[in-house]
């Protein structure tokens, strides 16, 4: 099974985790540069609280994803289009 497979079928908690591992960096680390890039306040607590709670939202993703070199890539199930 290949990496992408797997990163696939993994929570945002926990891909989360793989792509900061992969940066060296901390939550801590990404909030304060989320805060410093969005003028919100972004804390350590309050993203893990937001992946705890599967509440993060896909602009603060899209966020982290700019702040840690990664890209969103938005894959459509055909067989749910009934294609």
């Amino acid at each position: 099974m290949s990496t992408e497979i797997i990163i696939r079928y993994m929570k945002v908690r926990e891909e989360l985790k793989i792509m900061l591992g992969s940066k060296c960096m901390t939550i801590t680390e990404l909030a304060k540069e989320m805060t410093r890039l969005s003028g919100k306040n972004y804390s350590q607590s309050l993203i893990s609280h937001k992946l705890a709670s599967e509440s993060l939202k896909y602009t603060e993703m899209k966020l982290i994803c700019k702040i840690l070199g990664y890209r969103i890539y938005i894959d459509i199930d055909e067989i749910q289009l009934g294609r």
